[in-house]
């Protein structure tokens, strides 16, 4: 193999002229020859022992150098690569170029390669950060979200009313006929929760237990196509009426849902674990607020094909998370009318930012001579073990140290941009809206 020729073009790309000579091309021939024999018939011989200089006479020398190209190619291009000391980053295209003959071949190669990057600014840069505030609205609908949970449901001896649940059996027909899809046993219904048809449950309130009634409901235009706009009847049947009973806001409430025995410390901790979620949150934003920024400084020319591949990555990523959600891929797809042509065009933009933030980490790695060592990998590897409630070996399974050390450096780098960053307090809100959150909690 010899690389005549080797040079960059636009798009962070690199163009090889290859000759791969007489004795490579020959040794491709041969590996050509003894995989096609057995399915070239040569009278006189049986299947797949005929040799190569009769079927060649036959057939002419020519015979097997489609093969023999295929066969040489990836070994030549992956040694000129490795001579030229590129950091490929997708498929080269490929031309054949002039003749090709038993003295051998040439081929032209494009293949994008990392970019060459140069960072703007990344340290002392200038980004707003929310300032945290726990109102005391702020504890009570975090105890109203614990009410919630903790409310039981009980029967009634009483109409239904917007509220309550109510435990139906119901069947729907059109033109006095079943259809698919609208029928229903023991079903618990929360009246006012709108997840049945528009005018369904108000129609179930007011009835009581073992009443039966025939609701009359035309379905929304835009419903399915089979029943969008038709007017249907709806038999139910009320076997129980339940309502809520809410328990009350006190120390005894503390007691059975926390480990603290009165109300005020409950608000307490509430408090405290709110003010730690909106400082996590506070500090995400300005993270992401200024990586963005050193993400958009960067000077690179980004090679199309790490975007795709990024672009790929989030569709395969979406589709792991609809796979964990119980969804078919191609369900989703039917049901939302999406193409995958569409959901690829719509992730390039993030992935577009995603490459350009990892070569910004990558270059800001560079720059400052960020390193990890082993025992800071191990260090991680126990944090995460400890974390998962998992055994340390069993970590190092599953997780690369490799992996781990990417992390690590990941983070070192941030922290840089981070730790150096100045930051500026957003303007100040509008007095009337503090008055509605409440004071600020005790």
């Amino acid at each position: 193999m010899t690389v005549k020729s080797c040079e960059k073009v636009e798009k962070s790309r690199v163009a090889m002229t290859i000759e791969d000579g007489a004795a490579e091309f020959e040794a491709a021939i041969e590996k050509a020859y003894r995989k096609m024999r057995k399915n070239i018939n040569v009278p006189g011989f049986r299947p797949g022992k005929a040799p190569r200089k009769i079927i060649e006479g036959m057939y002419g020398a020519e015979v097997f150098f489609e093969e023999a190209i295929n066969n040489a190619f990836p070994e030549a291009y992956e040694a000129a690569v490795k001579e030229q000391e590129l950091q490929v980053v997708g498929y080269p295209t490929i031309e054949l170029v002039g003749e090709c003959t038993k003295e051998g071949f040439t081929f032209k190669t494009v293949s994008p390669v990392y970019p060459e990057v140069t960072l703007g600014e990344y340290k002392g840069l200038s980004a707003e950060k929310e300032e945290v505030k726990v109102m005391a609205a702020d504890v009570n609908e975090r105890l109203k979200m614990l009410t919630e949970r903790n409310t039981r449901l009980v029967s009634v001896d009483r109409a239904a009313k917007e509220g309550d649940t109510a435990v139906i059996d119901f069947e729907g027909f059109l033109d006095g006929k079943p259809f698919d899809g609208g029928k229903g046993e023991g079903y618990s219904l929360e009246l006012g929760s709108h997840s049945f048809v528009p005018g369904f449950e108000e129609q179930v309130i007011g009835m009581k237990a073992e009443e039966e009634k025939d609701l009359d409901i035309t379905f929304p235009e835009n419903y399915t196509p089979e029943l969008a706009g038709k007017a249907v009847v709806f038999k139910v049947k009320v076997h129980e009426v339940k309502e809520k009973e809410v328990p009350a806001i006190d120390d005894e409430f503390a007691k059975d849902v926390s480990e603290f025995d009165t109300l005020k410390d409950l608000k307490a901790d509430l408090k405290k674990k709110i003010t730690e979620e909106r400082k996590a949150a506070a500090n995400q934003a300005f993270e992401d607020t200024l990586m963005h920024m050193v993400a958009d400084g960067i000077t690179a020319d980004v090679p199309d094909a790490m975007i795709e591949g990024q672009a790929h990555q989030f569709l395969n990523n979406f589709k792991m998370q609809l796979s964990q959600q119980g969804i078919p891929y191609d369900q989703y797809m039917q049901m939302t009318g999406m193409s995958e042509e569409k959901l690829l065009e719509d992730a390039k933009e993030p992935a577009t930012q995603q490459v350009r933030l990892d070569l910004a980490l990558a270059a800001i790695i560079k720059a400052e001579n960020i390193e990890v060592s082993d025992e800071e990998i191990e260090a991680e590897f126990q944090k995460m073990a400890d974390q998962y409630h998992m055994e340390l070996e069993m970590v190092k399974k599953y997780l690369q140290a490799e992996q781990v050390k990417d992390q690590l450096m990941t983070q070192k780098a941030i922290a840089v941009v981070v730790d150096s960053a100045v930051v500026i307090k957003p303007e100040k809100k509008a007095a009337k809206k503090e008055e509605e959150s409440g004071k600020e909690a005790e």
